[in-house]
């Protein structure tokens, strides 16, 4: 990952534990339904981490979320 977009990655994952939370489900859940380790979760909406994710888990992920995928995209200028 290259440091210039960690504010972004920081930003997907901050949409990730917002909508997680709003269907529901723990981080645990989320990731029992992904495939994904828990602690991958955990890093990805943890915001002083940054953890890079692949197109297929964020297409993954948003299926679960049941949102649309562009919307984890949308990014806010600091």
């Amino acid at each position: 990952m290259k440091q210039i977009y960690a504010d972004k990655y920081r930003q997907i994952g901050l949409k990730i534990a917002y909508y997680r939370k709003l269907r529901g489900l723990t981080q645990e859940e989320l990731a029992e339904q992904a495939g994904l380790a828990p602690a991958f979760i955990g890093h990805l909406e943890a915001p002083n981490i940054t953890k890079a994710l692949s197109l297929d888990t964020l297409f993954d992920l948003a299926a679960i979320l049941e949102v649309a995928p562009h919307k984890f995209l949308m990014f806010e200028e600091n």
